[in-house]
């Protein structure tokens, strides 16, 4: 189990940048994959981008590969997601989630923050 807090959202012009953090606690999850998820209204929430702890092996939805980069920080116990290029169509919730390497399902999740990217 760990805990998570999502930072950074607000509001950007297309083609602008944001940073978005995730600060993780918990006991230990070396051996956790650590995502990012988002959610825009109306629509599922979709995968955007995950990283493995312990090696920092990434992968990456279609959508945003090339424009956004997930990375984690080991000393800070934290993860980020720098978004480059913003569309409107990246507008959404954005969530930081975690689950054992092995684990087929998140289950645990942060609350959430907003982006909102306008034209």
């Amino acid at each position: 189990q760990v805990q998570l807090v999502e930072s950074g959202g607000g509001l950007v012009q297309t083609g602008g940048s944001l940073r978005l953090s995730c600060a993780v606690s918990g006991r230990t999850f070396s051996g956790y994959s650590m995502g990012w998820f988002r959610q825009a209204p109306g629509k599922e929430r979709e995968f955007v981008a995950a990283i493995t702890w312990s090696r920092g092996n990434t992968n990456y939805a279609g959508s945003v590969k090339g424009r956004f980069t997930i990375s984690r920080d080991n000393a800070k116990n934290t993860v980020s997601l720098q978004m480059n290029s913003l569309k409107p169509e990246d507008t959404a919730v954005y969530y930081c989630a975690a689950k054992p390497i092995a684990a087929k399902r998140y289950d645990d999740w942060g609350q959430g923050t907003q982006v909102t990217v306008s034209s």
